[in-house]
């Protein structure tokens, strides 16, 4: 049997809730476009839903273009039920960058490391593949279900995304399946989406991270305002420089500060860093070469600034200490 056949056998509705992470970003939206498709084709209606808002240009562009249609979990309030089955993808429960829905979580799709905290019907949690939207691509190939350019333009792109093309926590059969879709694929589309990923707004927030970085040893902080929708990007570009391989970027939001963190060469895994840096305070994880946290606040100016201090601290010293036991 294939994953697919198995995630089939543990649903007993003729009707799911495909939810992704809060703020999806394209691997999570492609990933449940193309298990959508999916279950579809056998039998299974499903809605696509999430928390918060798609804050990045291309993101949205990419729903647009896609003509995916996803639900804002804040508009399905009366309409869940506490029977009603729900698939994550690009996440799993208890994490802190996913809503608790009413409903039962009954499977989870995930390329992140498992946090042990659920017990679901199905689960597919690989750590080791580089994004999500390959699984599904797996998922397509290895039922010999064929895919139209729109499945495979989405999953395309979420792939080269979240593995920054093929830069970042790149496998095998992340490769795999890019080259398997290529020829289905509608790159012309991909590179429009990859060179829009900005607006003229967010370019206030560089702005704010240029003017606010500090850097101490190899680890850079910077503060980016609040809501700022590209906060991985930032993230990303404080790494490029050559005195910093650990980069951690906040951004205030509401209800709290987000995090984004960014590690590499030698420097220690950012998923367990921010893991053990937030214990107490918020909850964070992710891969080793790039996480993520989140810190619930709702205080003034002064106490923001003492907790950031205090952030500030807690990574230098986690950092500190995992480098010298290795």
């Amino acid at each position: 049997m294939t994953n697919l056949d198995k995630l089939l056998e543990k649903i007993n509705r003729e009707h799911v809730y495909i939810q992704t992470h809060n703020f999806p970003d394209p691997d999570a939206i492609a990933s449940a476009y193309g298990l959508q498709r999916l279950l579809g084709l056998r039998g299974v209606h499903a809605t696509l839903c999430y928390k918060g808002k798609i804050d990045r240009y291309s993101t949205g562009k990419l729903v647009e273009i896609m003509g995916i249609e996803l639900l804002n979990v804040d508009d399905l309030e009366k309409v869940l039920s506490d029977e009603d089955e729900v698939i994550l993808v690009d996440a799993q429960k208890g994490n802190s960058n996913i809503i608790d829905i009413t409903g039962d979580e009954i499977i989870c799709i995930d390329h992140h490391p498992d946090n042990d905290l659920f017990d679901y019907r199905f689960s597919d949690i690989r750590p080791e593949i580089g994004a999500c939207a390959t699984m599904i691509a797996q998922y397509f190939f290895e039922n010999n279900v064929a895919m139209d350019t729109r499945i495979a333009t989405a999953l395309t792109y979420g792939i080269r995304i979240d593995t920054s093309n093929l830069t970042r926590g790149v496998s095998r059969l992340d490769i795999e399946m890019l080259y398997r879709m290529y020829d289905d694929c509608d790159y012309n589309i991909i590179s429009m989406l990859e060179n829009s990923v900005l607006c003229f707004e967010d370019l206030t927030a560089y702005s704010k991270a240029i003017s606010s970085i500090e850097v101490y040893n190899d680890i850079s902080f910077a503060d980016i305002g609040r809501d700022c929708p590209v906060i991985a990007d930032i993230s990303d570009f404080m790494l490029a420089l050559k005195e910093v391989t650990f980069s951690i970027v906040y951004s205030t939001k509401e209800g709290g500060i987000k995090l984004s963190v960014r590690s590499e060469g030698m420097a220690p895994d950012a998923g367990k860093v921010i893991a053990r840096a937030l214990e107490g305070i918020g909850n964070g994880g992710g891969h080793a070469s790039m996480a993520g946290g989140f810190i619930p606040f709702d205080g003034n100016a002064q106490e923001k600034a003492t907790l950031l201090d205090d952030i500030k601290g807690r990574f230098i010293a986690v950092i500190q200490e995992m480098r010298s036991i290795s």
